[in-house]
């Protein structure tokens, strides 16, 4: 690897880490400030115009809060699950496409991290093994609670999972390749959402129960489990939990904009490429709409019904889907 090959690889990192790390803090004040129109109230509004300085506060709380450990935890453990959390959430877009190339200086820059050929299957990849880290923290807390938490967490994640990999096969069917970047490139003319409008459904749904988000929050269910795994955390260690789920959040709305919405597809990219980190933000910021319309609007399901719609229906209609977009292609004449 040459320096200036790492050097744009150090810099597209850093991009897309300071990227995720101030979205996450106002993705909390957007949250807050929607939930408020929801249930018609006025949300934060102190810390700054329109409360815009809210997530610095809550910040700064957070880092000058006590960190506490356990008596009898795994204490090695009990701090490593954040970290383990964490790292996924930041590094699973590192193949997604915030533009198209651009040429600077006579050279052609991709705007990714990385554009691999099974962007599709990194992504599935790196998902999986976000579950660690709050399996771990369930356990190694010595809590009832928390490990309750973190079992729940486990089974839930593995139940989802099928049906979130089906739902990425109808886009790579159609585009005919695993790389998100040609997938993108792909719904150039007419975005995958018409021709998938189910996998589209399927793949919210499954994402929704992938990071426990309401109304699918059965690992952190308070009136249950008090805070679930992350119930002995306190301080920064809670804080990273914390980051690492409004992380995901923003990471499944941009990995489904990219999937189903053209990415950073838009009109007039071909004359202003700048348009399209523009055309990919506003396709994000509606998906996280949805997020927090679903959490204002729906209450969380019984456990036993969560997963029982999991296997009993989402997976059949992922399967579904699967079988007939190969049926089309195969009619059609690829």
């Amino acid at each position: 690897m040459t320096f200036g090959l790492f050097l744009e690889w150090f810099i597209k990192s850093l991009v897309v880490i300071l990227s995720m790390t101030v979205g996450f803090a106002y993705v909390t004040w957007f949250e807050r400030r929607v939930l408020a129109k929801f249930q018609v109230r006025i949300g934060p509004n102190r810390a700054g115009k329109q409360g815009l300085l809210q997530p610095v506060a809550d910040a700064l709380k957070l880092i000058f809060k006590e960190e506490l450990v356990p008596a009898k935890a795994d204490k090695f453990i009990f701090i490593l699950a954040p970290v383990l959390t964490m790292i996924p959430a930041l590094i699973i877009t590192g193949v997604v496409p915030w533009g198209p190339s651009i040429t600077l200086f006579g050279k052609t820059f991709t705007l990714s991290v990385a554009d691999i050929n099974l962007g599709a299957l990194y992504i599935l990849t790196v998902t999986s093994i976000s579950i660690y880290g709050i399996t771990l923290a369930g356990w190694s807390s010595n809590n009832k609670y928390a490990t309750l938490g973190g079992l729940r967490a486990t089974a839930q994640m593995i139940s989802y999972e099928l049906a979130l990999g089906l739902s990425f096969i109808g886009p790579i069917l159609i585009a005919g390749t695993m790389s998100i970047t040609g997938i993108v490139e792909a719904q150039k003319n007419l975005w995958f959402v018409v021709y998938q409008p189910l996998g589209v459904i399927i793949y919210m749904i499954a994402t929704v129960a992938e990071i426990n988000r309401s109304p699918f929050d059965m690992p952190e269910a308070e009136q249950e489990l008090t805070a679930g795994y992350h119930v002995e955390y306190s301080g920064m260690k809670f804080a990273l939990f914390f980051m690492a789920e409004y992380i995901k959040m923003i990471a499944i709305c941009m990995i489904g904009a990219s999937l189903f919405l053209g990415g950073y597809q838009g009109p007039f990219l071909d004359q202003a490429p700048w348009l399209g980190p523009i055309y990919l933000f506003i396709k994000i910021v509606a998906l996280l709409f949805v997020l927090v319309w679903v959490r204002a609007t729906l209450p969380r399901i019984r456990y036993d019904r969560l997963m029982a719609f999991g296997w009993k229906i989402l997976f059949p209609l992922a399967l579904l889907n699967v079988m007939v977009t190969a049926l089309v292609i195969i009619l059609v004449g690829g």
